[in-house]
Order: structure tokens, then sequence, then C-alpha cells
């Protein structure tokens, strides 16, 4: 399979997900973006598809279609941490992890794997978070990562200080409640 037609199916998939996530079946996604059932039923045997159908399929679901730069969060690198952790970012990942969204790909798609799986792992010892979830996710995204020497390492090594991050995820969660 060509990298293209896995970057079509996961990005398909993905939308899937947030359309079940949303409660939408197919029939009712469709019709909101504008496009007959069969056309979205086609589109799971495909390879590729016409960018304006992808983007009214994204649009009902509050998503937009863009351009990442590969080289900046491309998690298959062998970097273990991003070069650096701006305001942007760290808004960002907060976002991510007080959204509750566990899911591989998204977690994956915000930073290296090492990174994202002790950060993970970080969320796990705050109350009130899913623990056994997110520790099967930093597992998931770098095995091994769980394991408490290999959390000490991530620890010194992180631009993302616990002491920092954590009461911006706590601030977060009072906002939202």
């Amino acid at each position: 399979m060509s990298k293209s037609t896995t970057d079509f199916s996961q990005l398909l998939s993905a939308l899937t997900e947030k359309a079940r996530a949303m409660g939408l079946n197919d029939t009712e996604w469709s019709k909101r973006a504008g496009l007959r059932k069969e056309t979205l039923s086609r589109l799971r045997g495909r390879t590729t598809c016409d960018l304006e159908t992808l983007v009214s399929l994204a649009q009902v679901l509050g998503a937009r279609l863009g351009l990442q730069q590969a080289a900046a969060f491309n998690s298959r690198v062998s970097v273990h941490f991003p070069d650096q952790v701006d305001r942007d970012y760290e808004e960002k990942l907060v976002d991510l992890c007080v959204s509750g969204d566990l899911s591989l790909d998204r977690w994956a798609e915000m930073g290296p794997l090492f990174f994202m799986a002790g950060l993970a792992i970080m969320l796990a010892s705050v109350t009130g978070f899913d623990r056994r979830a997110l520790l099967a996710l930093s597992e998931a995204l770098h095995p091994g990562a769980s394991e408490p020497e290999v959390f000490a390492r991530w620890l010194e090594r992180s631009p993302v200080r616990p002491s920092r991050f954590l009461p911006l995820i706590d601030q977060r969660r009072k906002h939202a409640a």
C-alpha cells in the first residue's frame, strides 16, 4: 500500500471516528456534508478522493484539514523530544490532555512518540484521569515508557516541567467545569 493510500485511509478513519463520537451515522454525516451516503460508502474502498469531498466531511465535524511539516512533528523520526515547546505548542498539548481524547493517532501526531508517551504517564498521575487508559496509551506510543527508570529519564530530559504543566491542566479543567 502506498504512503498516500495509507494517509487517505487513516484520514478517513479519523474522520469516521470523530463522526461516531459525535453520534453521527453515515447517513446523517453524509447528509450534513451535502453528499450522498453512497459516496461516503464508496470512499472507504478507494485510495483517493477530491479535496472538496474531504473538506465537506471534515467541516460537519468541526475539523479542519491542513498540511503539517513532516520534520516538525514526525513521530517516526528518531528524535525523542521536540526541539522546543513554545506557548502555542504547550497550549495544544494542554488542549489534548483535557480533551479526554486518548486515540493513539491523535497523540502520535502531536509530537515525538517518546515525548508523548511520557506526557501520558505524567497525566496518569493526576486525579480524575483514566490512569489505566493513559498508561496503555503510553505503552502503545513507546513500549517500555511506563517503566520507572525510563520515565525518570523522560523527566530529566523533557522540555515540559510537571510543576508548570500540571497546574495548567488543572486550571483548564476548572474553567471547563
